[in-house]
């Protein structure tokens, strides 16, 4: 072996070990940069991730506020008297895209911004639906003035109105008084057996055969020329009303009430003071006391007389 051969091989061993420790060396930095660049994209993508569900929480809670507005101003605009079937419709549609949300598995991206341009489209009409609602709020003030002034109009006229109908039933219940009929004059006359007699304050049974009552109808220019029942009641100490069917007695409504009377006289009131006279025969004794005579016409009292038997 030559010198040469001698020098030159330890020089290539030494330098084939240089190159292998290069290329170890040159692997190992190859492998940490391919290490740090994997681990740097799986940071990113780890911070991507959480940004997107960050991003995605958010939209669900934008879609839920919308959500909670849209059922507050459908109430309020259904009491104003406005139409909501077209935020029904957006409800509707909204809900949808909230129950997708919620059952996404994947984020994506593209559709959360679609979205968020939604939710923004969503805040517009909200805003024009508060002017719509200002709108029908107004109109209702309007309308609840003008009810409210309609409601005092009507009350004062009804006011009025009671008024006028009192103040007719008054001038009817006057004129109603004014024209009631008066007796005037009354004589209580007792006839005997031959229809003589005269009035006095006391008889005796013999004395008045026939009981004889006569009386004027005063003037009343008030009162309409017409016909009249004119009714007599002959009543007795004990306040019993003398009675015979058979003698032209019977009944009459007074006061609600049905009440006998002795005696009755169709006449036609002609404003003349007409003189009426009444002749009842009772057919019996009279009871001894003071007895009551009482003219009705028209179912009111006209006059009063009474007689006392001994």
């Amino acid at each position: 072996m030559s010198s040469y051969e001698k020098d030159t091989k330890p020089n290539n061993i030494l330098d084939n070990k240089k190159f292998l420790i290069g290329i170890i060396v040159l692997l190992l930095v190859l492998n940490g940069v391919t290490l740090f660049l994997y681990y740097q994209d799986r940071q990113e993508l780890g911070t991507e991730l959480q940004a997107s569900t960050t991003e995605l929480e958010e939209t669900r809670n934008k879609l839920e506020s919308i959500s909670n507005e849209l059922d507050l101003k459908i109430e309020e605009i259904q009491k104003l008297g406005g139409d909501v079937d077209t935020l029904r419709q957006i409800r509707e549609t909204l809900e949808k895209e909230k129950e997708q949300l919620m059952n996404a598995r994947e984020v994506d991206r593209s559709r959360i911004a679609q979205i968020n341009a939604r939710v923004e489209g969503y805040r517009e009409l909200l805003l024009k639906k508060d002017e719509e609602i200002a709108h029908l709020q107004a109109l209702n003030n309007e309308l609840m003035n003008q009810n409210t002034s309609l409601k005092q109009e009507k009350n004062q006229l009804n006011k009025s109105l009671t008024a006028v109908a009192q103040e007719t039933q008054e001038l009817k219940e006057t004129v109603e008084v004014a024209s009631r009929l008066k007796a005037e004059n009354i004589r209580v006359i007792g006839l005997n057996a031959r229809d003589r007699g005269k009035e006095r304050d006391q008889y005796r049974n013999n004395q008045i055969e026939k009981l004889q009552v006569q009386f004027n109808i005063a003037k009343n220019d008030v009162a309409p020329v017409g016909g009249r029942n004119i009714m007599l009641r002959v009543i007795e100490p004990d306040g019993d009303v003398i009675f015979d069917v058979a003698k032209g007695s019977g009944t009459f409504m007074l006061n609600g009430k049905e009440e006998f009377y002795t005696s009755q006289h169709e006449i036609l009131f002609d404003n003349t003071m007409q003189e009426i006279s009444f002749l009842y025969e009772k057919g019996s004794d009279y009871v001894e006391g003071k007895h009551k005579i009482e003219i009705y016409a028209d179912n009111y009292v006209i006059g009063t007389a009474d007689f006392v038997v001994k």
